[in-house]
């Protein structure tokens, strides 16, 4: 029928993929003809102005339309990826506050990591285009990293082999882990050795590149900060 009604060209092969429920605070399915839901357009108004003035609270000095733009791009984000995120034939509760948590595996977690990285080429005013050379794996958080990216065509690979966009999501939360742990331990910008310097950045780079192609292929827009 879909392509029937022109959603989809007569050459894109279609498949049926089960899925689990949705269920609320009780642990059992919300019950539809009861009443018991809420409809798409009001929870996603309301994950938009929660994660705005969650936003608001950490970044007070942001312009109102600013706050406005990220509250939008975080709310839809933190709601498409908490059903992407487990496997499709599980059953889950939803929890809009933890959707919105930026601890743990959450969209805003990924987005805050991937702002970390742009922070730093805004900090440097450098382009991470312009950036050419080798890539030297010193400290043992450079070469976890560097393993975890390298990881990302095989990822994508088995999502799309299996249907299973939660993969994808384990595999982006761990390497925002990975980053997280190479930013503490690993200056960048600071270090003196500029060979060392331009390979951190280069990892940055390419961090904030698989970040964003992921969260892509997961139908959700990054931000240059929040």
């Amino acid at each position: 029928m879909a392509k029937q009604a022109g959603f989809v060209p007569e050459a894109t092969d279609m498949v049926h993929l089960g899925f689990g429920t949705m269920n609320g605070p009780d642990g059992k399915p919300f019950k539809t003809r009861a009443g018991g839901t809420v409809k798409l357009v009001d929870l996603l108004e309301e994950a938009e102005q929660r994660a705005y003035e969650l936003v608001k609270e950490k970044n007070p000095d942001l312009g109102e339309e600013e706050l406005r733009q990220i509250g939008n791009t975080v709310g839809i984000a933190a709601v498409k990826y908490a059903d992407l995120s487990k496997h499709r034939t599980s059953d889950y509760i939803f929890d809009l506050n933890r959707m919105l948590s930026f601890e743990g595996n959450t969209a805003p977690y990924l987005l805050y990591a991937y702002t970390r990285v742009a922070s730093i080429f805004r900090k440097g005013e450098l382009d991470p285009a312009a950036l050419a050379g080798d890539i030297m794996l010193q400290a043992e958080q450079e070469t976890a990293l560097a393993n975890r990216l390298s990881q990302f065509g095989e990822i994508l690979h088995n999502v799309a082999r299996r249907g299973e966009p939660h993969w994808l999501c384990g595999y982006l939360y761990e390497v925002a882990g990975e980053f997280s742990s190479f930013y503490e331990h690993c200056p960048i910008l600071s270090c003196d050795d500029a060979a060392l310097r331009n390979s951190r950045l280069m990892l940055a780079a390419l961090t904030a590149r698989t970040l964003k192609t992921g969260m892509s292929v997961l139908g959700i827009d990054t931000l240059e900060r929040m």
